[in-house]
């Protein structure tokens, strides 16, 4: 009996205990419900109707997704917007050019006159948020099979979405959560005048580069400046030299108090994807194959674009975005990998996959609903490790490998229809038109051939021949002919040439198209890839996730269970927070301009320091942005939960005021996307003082200060 009570006693011990304030990223919708008494007991000052309100202007009316890939928010009643510099960082590239480098030097609009149109940048508002759960799970039933649920669930979701949006400018979807347990319906305002008015360089937006990337204590001031433009009666308009500032329904005051270590904070944004139901089985895949293989690639694709920056400033503009997407998911995985690692987190999935067959076994009741999940679970990765090397080098070598292959991989049906189907051509020419506009603007063919040649090459060597595209079975091993391939492809493809793809399209043919050495690529791409996915193994994991999911917290109620994240609006909520990374050290909860100064390096580019910045710290010269101790702040941690697609999100504090931007998570929890670790995990903001102090005193732009609501 003893020893049934110490197992039993281990078991509790190892499962998830109710979560602290810095985990879970939370659907505004359900705050009042699931967090808001926490939120009030930690520090919130607010209401709950201050932070989501569908009929006032509320928290979530200054929040925006920026462009789809980052997070914004609204600071000014004239639709200022701030969001991260990495962020903003293609649309500034395409901004600059050698003889006017705003990447490099920066830009400031000194009046609205100033502030540049950037075509395809987007701020979408999110107008409210809906629970339909019941209405789509009562098109599903325990029969079907998987596919059959996942159309019927796309079939509901567009029902309601075109319901939703009915007489009205408004976008709308319907998005999944807990694994397809659980249906929430999202509605959006899109704004597509979205104008660059200003932005630090470089040297102060990516201060410490890659290898200062992920880390604390950190000196970036990570931020650029935008403007929401909206036609006279503030509708959404396309770009027009008529239209006008935004009048936002909220936007966020701006507070130049500071914080202390242990304040409440929130943060509000659009958190790309987070894995944190994944099995002790999809962890060990992603430490052992997944995750090396990733990283094994980019840093060739990235030695690659190096070798050419270097040589040249126009092509260190040209590559400088695709550089620095590249690296920083190159550096991610490396982390991630680490960390898993470190923090064990295969054992505590294990732990609590354990758990769950203990309380299955309990019951008939429980075994036959969920007493084949984890033996599914199981069966899923064993049969898929052996093709998880051959699927990354299909994305990261061929689909986001050359950029070429891409733009040929989304273009060659509609182009096979250029003489297909001349009518319809014709209405689809201006849409293949801008596309090329803006692949070509950023396009290095050379770096791409180099890319296919060396990439391809490793393809060749590390995956078997059988798994391979036909375009590379062809080549029998013969790394000669794929070097003689990729020149081919150099020298003729409408794909790597602006003016050979134009003259495709005022005269389109098949054999020109047919033959083009990217048209065969993109469809081997396609064959393999999708002829690939064994669609018995695909739905055999969804099923297993989903009654993974809905068993724990089943078997877990006391415990408020956080979704995933999946681009939709979250919440999350925390407290400023110094911590201890290792013993013997202590990392304090915020940095100041004097470790930007220690920090310099004046032979190594991520390191330098703008003359300007240092005459104004020689000088003392804060201006109001110094704190009590006469030093300027540049970085905060607080124990907020996020994850990519949360850059630029703002960090608030108990009133609802801005004293930060979000750009960052640390090093030590890297594999917080997968398991959260309360005690190490941490987001790191940029400082909102040292925004201002950037802003007003290194750039001269007060004006934009003095836009704003300052407290």
């Amino acid at each position: 009996m003893k020893a049934f009570i110490k197992i039993a006693l281990a078991l509790v011990l190892a499962l998830p205990q109710n979560l602290r304030a810095g985990e879970g990223m939370w659907i505004p919708l359900l705050m009042q419900k699931l967090n808001y008494a926490q939120m009030k007991k930690e520090g919130l000052k607010l209401s709950a109707k201050d932070l989501y309100d569908v009929n006032h202007g509320s928290l979530k009316d200054a929040i925006v997704s920026f462009g789809g890939f980052c997070t914004g928010e609204i600071i000014s009643s004239q639709g200022l917007l701030l969001t991260n510099h990495h962020c903003g960082y293609d649309a500034i590239q395409s901004h600059s050019t050698v003889e006017h480098n705003y990447l490099e030097d920066g830009f400031w609009a000194m009046d609205r006159s100033q502030e540049l149109p950037t075509p395809g940048l987007f701020a979408n508002f999110l107008v409210r948020i809906e629970d339909v759960s019941a209405a789509v799970n009562a098109s599903l039933n325990a029969e079907m099979t998987e596919a059959e649920r996942t159309k019927a669930i796309q079939q509901k979701g567009s029902e309601l979405a075109k319901a939703a949006t009915a007489g009205t400018k408004y976008d709308a979807s319907v998005e999944a959560f807990y694994h397809g347990n659980e249906f929430y319906l999202f509605v959006y305002e899109k704004f597509n005048d979205v104008r660059l008015v200003g932005t630090p360089p470089s040297s102060v937006g990516k201060y410490g580069g890659d290898t200062d990337n992920w880390m604390w204590p950190r000196h970036t001031g990570d931020f650029s400046m935008f403007r929401v433009y909206s036609a006279k009666d503030g509708t959404p308009a396309k770009y027009s030299p008529d239209n006008v500032p935004l009048r936002p329904k909220h936007h966020l005051p701006v507070s130049t108090k500071g914080v202390n270590d242990g304040d409440f904070t929130m943060i509000f944004g659009y958190p790309g994807r987070t894995d944190r139901y994944l099995s002790s089985w999809g962890v060990q895949q992603a430490i052992d194959l997944y995750n090396p293989t990733v990283v094994k690639i980019r840093d060739q694709k990235l030695a690659i674009m190096r070798n050419y920056m270097e040589s040249d400033p126009a092509l260190k503009i040209l590559l400088a975005s695709n550089y620095a997407s590249t690296a920083n998911y190159w550096k991610y995985y490396i982390g991630q990998t680490e960390q898993l690692k470190n923090n064990k987190v295969y054992d505590k999935k294990r732990d609590l996959e354990g758990q769950f067959e203990a309380w299955v076994a309990a019951t008939p009741e429980r075994k036959s609903k969920y007493g084949e999940t984890l033996k599914m679970m199981s069966y899923f990765y064993e049969a898929t490790n052996a093709n998880i090397k051959n699927n990354v080098y299909l994305m990261e070598a061929v689909l986001r490998g050359p950029t070429s292959v891409l733009f040929a991989y989304r273009n060659v049906a509609a182009l096979e229809r250029a003489y297909k189907d001349k009518e319809a051509f014709a209405k689809m020419r201006p849409a293949l038109e801008e596309a090329a506009k803006a692949n070509f603007a950023e396009f290095h063919a050379s770096s791409d051939r180099d890319m296919m040649a060396l990439l391809w090459k490793m393809y060749l060597s590390d995956v078997p021949a059988a798994q391979l595209p036909k375009f590379l079975q062809e080549l029998n091993g013969d790394a000669g002919a794929l070097t003689a391939f990729a020149q081919k492809a150099f020298a003729t493809s409408i794909f790597m040439d602006a003016d050979r793809y134009t003259a495709y399209l005022n005269n389109p043919d098949s054999a020109t198209l047919a033959n083009d050495p990217l048209t065969k690529v993109a469809k081997d791409f396609r064959t393999t890839y999708f002829g690939g996915q064994d669609a018995s193994l695909a739905a055999m994991k969804t099923k297993a996730y989903r009654l993974w999911t809905a068993g724990v917290r089943e078997m877990l109620p006391s415990r408020v269970w956080s979704p995933d994240a999946n681009s939709t609006m979250r919440m999350t909520y925390g407290h400023v927070g110094s911590y201890e990374p290792r013993d013997g050290v202590k990392y304090n909860h915020v940095t100041y301009l004097d470790g930007v100064m220690q920090k310099e390096d004046a032979s190594n580019p991520e390191f330098e320091v703008p003359a300007r910045l240092k005459e104004l710290y020689k000088a003392k010269d804060f201006g109001p942005y110094a704190d009590q101790t006469g030093r300027v702040p540049v970085g905060i941690i607080s124990g907020n939960d996020i994850t990519g697609g949360n850059s630029g999100s703002p960090l608030i504090n108990a009133k609802g005021e801005l004293i930060g931007v979000a750009f960052d998570g640390n090093w030590e929890a890297m594999s917080g996307d997968i398991s959260y670790e309360t005690e190490l995990q941490r987001t790191i903001s940029v400082d909102i003082r040292y925004v201002l102090f950037i802003i007003d005193k290194y750039a001269g732009a007060g004006h934009l200060v003095r836009e704003m609501s300052l407290r």
